[in-house]
């Protein structure tokens, strides 16, 4: 008897992870449903820092000039003595945009405001998130998932190809397949607050007591709102007064500063940071993303990034398997963002121990432009060759079409194809299939590489090819003597 499916995927959890996987199978025409246990959207800005790899994973599915206007750049950080002087310094480093490399500083968007534009984005896609409906239990066979859930009209069963757990730190996800978590508790406790207060400017990140774990307070303006975020390390044994008198008294504490008052609280936490990581991403036919897979402390702004990430990876394969292609192309998910993760602990956790004796400033490290999968089953390369390497991620370059106008490779990469990309190579050479965008560059080529950036940037020589994967990283390097590798590459990624 042939089972019937009510859904391809069930995609428990409507975060920055389960949205982005959302919006990337809706544009694939994967039918799913997203779910999220809370009764409304998450109200706070755990997560405000969006990096440059995660600002073109956005331009990719349209919503990055959306958070940019929602949005702002991060402020000078101001550092205060205790006498009341300080000093301005910038917080990251500044560069220019460069032809590769076309987002160059973190964005700041209060997870609120990121995640409202998602689901505007989603809505437009025709789906939104059902809330206040939460995964109860599920049992999975050799074909599917059954779920049960309990919404507002009760309980009900739901039969889907496969599963998603986006369902955060305490994933019922993870618990249920019973997948280790190992890692540790950083023994730093914490508090976060977005609040409306009176007696800072907004143009600069306050911070006082820097170095001193009794003293230290961060109070930094959320770009996009009227609010402010406040961050401070607190004892593990004190219960804290999360009202706007309570803040007002410990801010008072902290600075030193009598005319500091806090009029309202939007939202608040109390946390103590960890570093954990799933001992594996994939049970069967269910999936771990984001903080389901892994948790790390706020240092260096990486959470929301590599949970939006995750998702952008697996995004890609999973409408691939649903539509035929071999189910083993979803082992190369945790394959290439297991080892992401891991570093990505190491690098929270070691920016962590810098915060704690005062050290802030951050740069290319935690803007995860250099983030590859060199050793993925995934990278096709023919022959060895310098230059950008199956892998890699796939740099931007300016372009401009033989019609005359002016063009970025971004602009081609942009959507839910493959794209390949030829360098002076005769034509015929590859056959058009679905879902393969063919561009050619150079003589007789429709791109003209006018400025040179293209041939520098990619280091590709006279009849090389390079295929860009739909998550915007390499995935194989031919010449056109190997080109018939690519049919056989495509075999295995594609139905």
């Amino acid at each position: 008897m042939k089972t019937q499916f009510a859904v391809d995927v069930l995609i428990c959890g409507a975060g920055a992870a389960g949205l982005t996987l959302a919006i990337d199978l809706a544009r694939r025409g994967i039918t799913f449903r997203l779910i999220e246990k809370n009764q409304q959207p998450f109200p706070g800005s755990r997560g405000k820092g969006i990096q440059p790899r995660s600002q073109e994973v956005f331009e990719d599915l349209g919503i990055l000039d959306r958070l940019t206007a929602v949005g702002g750049v991060y402020p000078t950080d101001r550092r205060y003595r205790d006498d009341g002087s300080y000093r301005d310094v910038e917080f990251t480093q500044t560069n220019a945009p460069t032809p590769a490399e076309p987002y160059q500083q973190p964005l700041m968007v209060p997870q609120f405001l990121t995640e409202q534009v998602m689901r505007e984005r989603l809505l437009e896609l025709g789906h939104q998130p059902e809330f206040g409906c939460e995964l109860v239990g599920f049992e999975q066979d050799a074909e599917g998932v059954t779920a049960r859930l309990l919404g507002k009209a009760g309980e009900e069963s739901v039969r889907a190809r496969w599963l998603v757990g986006a369902d955060g730190g305490r994933s019922f996800v993870r618990h249920a397949l019973d997948i280790g978590f190992p890692g540790k508790t950083l023994g730093v406790h914490a508090l976060v607050a977005d609040v409306v207060l009176s007696g800072l400017t907004r143009d600069a990140w306050h911070r006082f007591g820097e170095g001193d774990g009794q003293r230290q307070i961060a109070i930094c303006p959320l770009a996009g709102t009227d609010l402010f975020q406040i961050q401070a390390p607190i004892p593990a044994d004190v219960d804290i007064d999360f009202s706007a008198e309570g803040l007002t008294h410990l801010l008072a504490q902290r600075t030193g500063r009598g005319d500091l008052q806090v009029h309202s609280v939007t939202w608040s936490s109390a946390y103590t940071m960890n570093a954990r990581l799933a001992d594996q991403y994939r049970q069967g036919r269910v999936l771990l993303v984001g903080d389901a897979a892994h948790i790390h402390p706020p240092t260096g702004g990486q959470g929301l990034n590599t949970s939006v990430q995750d998702a952008y990876n697996l995004g890609w394969k999973l409408a691939a398997v649903v539509q035929g292609a071999p189910d083993g192309l979803l082992d190369t998910y945790e394959q290439e963002r297991r080892p992401v993760a891991a570093s990505v602990l190491g690098l929270s956790t070691q920016l962590l121990g810098e915060m704690k004796s005062g050290e802030l400033r951050r740069g290319r490290e935690v803007h995860q432009l250099d983030i590859g999968y060199p050793t993925s089953s995934l990278a096709l390369q023919h022959p060895v060759r310098n230059g950008v390497a199956a892998g890699d991620r796939a740099p931007d370059a300016p372009v401009r079409g033989v019609a005359g106008q002016a063009l970025r490779l971004f602009n081609l990469f942009q959507g839910p194809h493959w794209t390949l990309l030829g360098y002076g190579v005769a034509g015929g050479l590859v056959k058009a299939r679905p879902g393969v965008q063919i561009h050619t560059v150079g003589a007789g080529g429709e791109l003209i590489d006018d400025q040179g950036h293209f041939q520098r940037i990619y280091g590709l020589a006279i009849g090389e090819w390079v295929l860009v994967r739909p998550d915007g990283y390499v995935g194989a390097v031919v010449s056109s003597a190997h080109v018939d590798t690519l049919e056989d590459y495509l075999q295995r990624v594609q139905c």
